[in-house]
């Protein structure tokens, strides 16, 4: 195992993946910025290595300095969380190339993911189909180009969805209900793909209807076993992102002889690609599904998940723990015996106002309660992962996730009833957050009935 880790990140995950290291015994080296100098992730750690100025490019994301970090610390491996650098193929290679280990997928399986048209490709080699679409980029600014979209657009039938090749977390993705707007929306994701990923190219899939989000979180060894740990239904969204997460779904779809049995190949579906690549590692593989329950796969996250800790509290199993030690070349035990008991929701506590188009809120955090008292909770059926305390700042310069409160019970209802009172006992001051939006959510019928989709969580913010 490990002496030392090195965690390329900040906020609640790297304080996550500290809690496990030192659980296990093995020291930990966090990074920062100067806007984080005071955060807990900062002094969590056995030790800290300020990387930068407060912007992501000149820290976070700055390969030279996370490496420089690396070779300052002697850490003998890197835990990169989620986000920046965490599926960067060169960084995967350039942690190797120093005599680290990166716990993660090898860079390999980090280029077939991290580019959406090698991944579609993946999948149809799997016998699973992608949502309808363009398998290669749609040229951008050029009559041609354009044409070409208009064409690929009428076959595929509207509306559609403008992607950026390089994109995720819902940067560079455009709805476009018509001809009309088709040529706008190329120019738009073009642009930001290459403003947030250094890629420009752009491509079309189909808009669902009624779409329901789910993955199936996938694990995998150096020995050749990959293992389905359940799925998670992540349809609570707002701008493409996810605010609640919930395991197992409770779309009707599922329910039922015919509905297992369709879970069951959805399983087999994320394995397959999975192996198709040599996966290693903690991963997530997405889907849409249709109204009926058709589903289509949408990408691969070759990473830990936001809402890893939905799956964690139905099977009792530590993925950190895991990821490092497949890192470092142990045998996974058999993840097939382990039982999924009883139902986990998390929800992502953001600063932002849900009446004004969710926009972030950034703002001082004088006051920070969770329910049960003072403290962060971390039980049974109540776990709360945040990476601020009383007296930091929400900035601009970073995701306005305040923290990710999670709750089990041996139902759905008793999950969701855990979850609420956990966010009644929840004071954030005075720093504007979605808390009384969430418990909104929990509490309307759509949500309890189990029946809602992707558009159900901004219209209801637009509800009087």
């Amino acid at each position: 195992m490990f002496k030392k880790v090195l965690i390329a990140n900040r906020g609640e995950i790297s304080r996550r993946v500290t809690r496990t290291c030192k659980r296990l015994g093995i020291a930990t080296v966090a990074v920062y910025s100067e806007a984080d100098a005071e955060c807990p992730h900062v002094s969590d750690a056995d030790e800290a290595v300020l990387l930068g100025p407060a912007m992501a490019k000149e820290s976070y994301l700055d390969t030279a300095r996370v490496l420089d970090a690396l070779a300052k610390t002697g850490a003998d491996a890197v835990h990169p969380g989620y986000g920046f650098l965490s599926e960067n193929s060169g960084f995967a290679r350039a942690v190797a190339e120093a005599g680290a280990t990166f716990i993660g997928p090898p860079p390999s399986v980090l280029d077939a993911f991290g580019d959406k048209m090698k991944a579609r490709g993946v999948a149809r080699s799997a016998e699973t189909s992608p949502v309808p679409g363009t398998d290669e980029p749609v040229p951008v600014g050029t009559p041609e180009g354009l044409a070409a979209a208009r064409e690929a657009a009428a076959r595929i039938g509207y509306p559609i969805i403008v992607k950026a090749v390089g994109g995720g977390g819902g940067i560079g993705m455009q709805i476009v209900q018509d001809e009309a707007g088709i040529e706008r929306a190329l120019k738009s994701c073009s642009d930001r793909g290459r403003a947030s990923f250094a890629d420009d190219r752009v491509y079309l899939e189909r808009y669902v209807s009624g779409p329901r989000h789910i993955e199936v979180q996938i694990f995998c060894d150096t020995h050749g076993q990959a293992f389905a740990l359940g799925e998670r239904e992540c349809s609570a969204q707002r701008r493409h992102q996810k605010i609640v997460e919930e395991s197992p779904s409770p779309a009707a779809f599922f329910a039922g002889d015919e509905g297992a049995a369709r879970r069951e190949r959805l399983y087999a579906s994320a394995i397959r690609i999975a192996k198709k690549v040599g996966y290693v590692g903690a991963g997530t593989c997405e889907f849409i599904a249709d109204e009926r329950g058709e589903l289509y796969f949408l990408e691969v996250n070759a990473r830990l998940q936001v809402e890893h800790p939905v799956t964690e509290m139905v099977t009792g199993l530590d993925l950190v723990e895991l990821q490092l030690r497949v890192a470092a070349g142990e045998r996974l035990p058999d993840l097939a015996a382990v039982t999924r008991k009883g139902h986990a929701i998390e929800a992502r506590i953001y600063a932002e106002d849900p009446a004004k188009g969710f926009i972030p809120k950034p703002g001082p955090i004088d006051e920070l309660t969770w329910a049960g008292g003072a403290g962060e909770a971390q039980t049974t059926t109540l776990r709360v992962e945040s990476g601020v305390r009383a007296g930091n700042k929400v900035t601009p310069f970073y995701d306005p996730m305040i923290a990710k409160v999670v709750a089990w019970g041996d139902t759905r209802d008793l999950a969701i009833a855990e979850l609420d009172r956990a966010l009644a006992g929840t004071t954030v001051a005075p720093c504007v957050t979605n808390i009384a939006f969430v418990r909104k959510l929990l509490a309307s019928d759509e949500f309890r009935s189990g029946q809602y989709d992707t558009k159900f969580a901004e219209l209801l913010a637009k509800r009087a």
